[in-house]
């Protein structure tokens, strides 16, 4: 019975290791991706939007960005999200397209980076941990209730121990990769 309660919290678990690859698929690592921008929330038309609902994205160059958003009108707002962000660029505006050179990344931006993809990684701790703890209340409260013996209620904790260790490990691994990835001159 508590191992329906705690295959409940897998879907969540796994959101969570989702939400970090798209956070991380954001960070700069010193060559152009559309990833850096397509989440960036632009403020438009009385509004907050993605970017890659207002613009396509590309890349003619490793180094360089090209944002053609389909209103004209908005070059402004979206040169306004893109030196709010925390990526460090600098929006050039041409006639009716916003050009971004990505810099090389200095040895002080890289550490930057990496306190943020950290504040990520933790943030997703935090969230597993909120997950457990609400799973351990519920089986707390099953027992309480003789819905399951204490013998089960310490083999549940084992269990969602052994499964928070896992998503944990998980979590670190992605975390682990995505700061080599930005490490790498």
């Amino acid at each position: 019975m508590y191992k329906e309660v705690i295959n409940k919290i897998k879907p969540d678990l796994e959101k969570t290791v989702d939400y970090l690859k798209q956070e991380l698929a954001g960070l700069q690592t010193g060559r152009a991706t559309p990833n850096l921008l397509e989440n960036l929330e632009v403020e438009c038309y009385n509004q907050k939007m993605l970017l890659n609902q207002l613009a396509t994205i590309q890349m003619p160059e490793p180094r360089l960005i090209i944002i053609r958003p389909w209103d004209k009108s908005i070059i402004p707002d979206i040169e306004k999200a893109v030196s709010r962000s925390r990526m460090g660029l600098s929006p050039v505006t041409e006639e009716d397209f916003i050009r971004l050179n990505i810099p090389p990344l200095s040895e002080e931006r890289r550490e930057e980076i990496v306190k943020i993809l950290q504040e990520k990684v933790e943030e997703c701790r935090i969230s597993i941990r909120r997950h457990r703890e609400d799973v351990w209340k519920e089986i707390q409260t099953m027992e309480q209730n003789k819905e399951i013996s204490e013998d089960d209620k310490f083999k549940a904790k084992d269990e969602l121990q052994k499964l928070v260790d896992e998503y944990n490990k998980k979590i670190e691994e992605i975390g682990d990769k995505k700061k080599e990835e930005i490490m790498k001159v």
